[in-house]
């Protein structure tokens, strides 16, 4: 497996938690898929969850080398999925496809009360 490029993120939660307050809904449905929004919702603490996703779609950007809404790559290009057993991965729609060609997206998520983090390594 050869990496073709890596990126890393980190955001305080509560600079979403006061975009959750200001914006809502509208700021949920332009940045996250219906799927990752019914996950967050669920939990017991959303914004560090929305928080986990927002950096881990900040880090594929990044990997990408083309930013957000640069080259057409839009948030919800960017879907941070949740297996059974916990484990994150990434799936790529769109614009965000057309970057990655046939590589795959590896991500790692973490989080604390007051920031979180991902690394996504495309390979």
């Amino acid at each position: 497996m050869k990496a073709t490029g890596i990126g890393i993120d980190l955001v305080e939660v509560s600079r979403i938690r006061e975009m959750l307050e200001r914006h809502g809904q509208r700021f949920k449905e332009r940045t996250f898929t219906a799927g990752e929004i019914a996950y967050c919702d669920s939990c017991a603490e959303p914004a560090m969850n929305y928080a986990a996703r927002f950096a881990a779609k900040e880090a594929v950007a990044k990997a990408l080398g083309t930013g957000i809404w640069a080259e057409g790559v839009n948030w919800t290009d960017i879907e941070v999925l949740r297996a059974e057993n916990g484990k994150p991965s990434i799936l790529l729609h769109g614009a965000a496809r057309q970057h990655a060609g046939d590589a795959t997206c590896l991500v790692s998520l973490t989080h604390t009360r007051e920031m979180a983090m991902a690394q996504v390594l495309l390979a």
